[in-house]
């Protein structure tokens, strides 16, 4: 009868320090709103706007009518619109006439580069994050030329839409 009197009781001053309220803590913060760069451009270019600004940008006139319905048509004639996207990027980079600044300026004063690059392409100014990551894989890859520079800006989902 002791030993299950000592066993109860050890079994109920147990049940009543075992058991504690678990306490809930509770952090304020304060809201904050994030947003990239280019997230207020919210209107897609059309085919058309896209083929047409991208020849200006890279060649300063605007594009032949004739190369601008076979490009439309090859567009409109493709499944996958990014893998066309980029073969027309990369036809048109690689063409005589296009007007890219040479590896000189770019590592000579690549900040301006840099900002120039993003005004053109996207009419917009780099903001500081943007510029140290562009400077920093300018500097970091010496085969990074600027076609390629070109070539991921154009590529980015940000140059198509306005």
């Amino acid at each position: 009868m002791k030993k299950k009197f000592w066993i109860g009781l050890f079994l109920l001053f147990a049940l009543f320090t075992a058991c504690e309220k678990e306490v809930e803590y509770l952090y304020e913060v304060n809201p904050v709103t994030v947003s990239s760069a280019g997230s207020g451009k919210s209107n897609a270019k059309s085919t058309t706007e896209f083929l047409t600004i991208a020849w200006a940008d890279l060649f300063g006139t605007q594009i032949p009518q004739q190369e601008l319905i076979q490009l439309n048509t090859v567009y409109q004639a493709f499944g996958d619109k990014k893998l066309i996207e980029d073969r027309i990027l990369l036809n048109f980079l690689t063409r005589p006439g296009v007007q890219i600044p040479a590896l000189p300026h770019v590592n000579g004063d690549t900040l301006q580069f840099i900002v120039s690059t993003y005004k053109k392409l996207y009419n917009r100014s780099p903001d500081a994050f943007e510029q140290y990551y562009m400077k920093e894989q300018i500097r970091l890859n010496a085969a990074m030329s600027p076609r390629v520079i070109w070539y991921a800006l154009m590529t980015a989902d940000e140059y198509r839409y306005y």
